[in-house]
């Protein structure tokens, strides 16, 4: 399994330079894009009305990409629905399942409710969390997972009240190294690009994966910084060991 973290410029309620640089990103990578491969997307990497159109869209990129794709999140508002849903599409571009962001955060509280679905998946032989940006720094959502996650996989859409955007870059990365360290799992962001376009709010671009499975404590967090994507090869067998080195000294929580 390959992870192909994003952080492309996009802009707010307009898809069609956003989606323009999405499909663009099979021809950024050496080999393409495989079967086995996922690709995450940030929370509101396309701006839709409705299931339908998200659903639509989602899966033409799916079925291009011929990978599975975790497509960020739409605010879904109708027939008594108020909530920030995304969903997992598989390479033949069927739904998955899907997740909602159980704790809206700031403004969006007016906009939507709280979810219900916790993002619990099974890929490629693993199991997948997904937290939709604000949801990752609520660690009791973690522990409703039913199974212990070998990744986790945040859509984020990052904003700032700071002029630069080097406080929240400082915050997430050391939460994800604590995360992955004090869960015993990989954890992989993506999210706008700082120099995105989002009315009245500066995003962060803090998307970047967190291994804490080595020694080498200057990488524990990998930012994906001016690109707008890289390619993570998670290494699960690493991650096995490292559950049952801590295990063995008391100091690894398990379910």
């Amino acid at each position: 399994m390959r992870l192909i973290l994003t952080q492309p410029r996009l802009r707010a309620y307009d898809n069609t330079p956003s989606l323009a640089m999405l499909r663009e990103l099979p021809d950024r990578l050496v080999g393409g894009l495989r079967h086995d491969d996922i690709v995450l997307l940030p929370e509101h990497a396309l701006f839709v009305e409705n299931r339908d159109a998200y659903i639509e869209m989602l899966t033409s990129l799916a079925t291009d990409f011929g990978c599975h794709i975790v497509g960020g999140s739409f605010h879904e508002i109708g027939d008594g629905v108020r909530r920030n849903t995304g969903a997992v599409f598989t390479p033949e571009g069927t739904v998955l399942g899907w997740y909602d962001k159980l704790r809206p955060y700031a403004d969006e509280r007016n906009r939507v409710d709280a979810g219900t679905r916790l993002g619990e998946f099974r890929i490629a032989d693993r199991n997948v969390l997904v937290l939709i940006c604000a949801d990752f720094w609520f660690s009791d959502l973690f522990l409703r997972a039913h199974e212990v996650p070998d990744l986790v996989l945040v859509p984020a859409l990052s904003v700032t009240r700071k002029t630069t955007p080097d406080y929240s870059r400082a915050l997430w990365r050391h939460l994800a190294i604590g995360r992955a360290y004090e869960f015993g799992v990989f954890v992989g962001i993506s999210d706008w690009a700082h120099t995105s376009v989002l009315p009245k709010h500066i995003t962060s671009g803090v998307g970047g994966f967190a291994d804490t499975t080595h020694d080498e404590a200057d990488v524990f967090y990998r930012a994906i910084g001016m690109r707008d994507s890289c390619v993570i090869t998670p290494d699960f067998e690493a991650l096995q060991r490292f559950r049952h080195d801590r295990g063995g000294r008391g100091f690894y929580w398990k379910k």
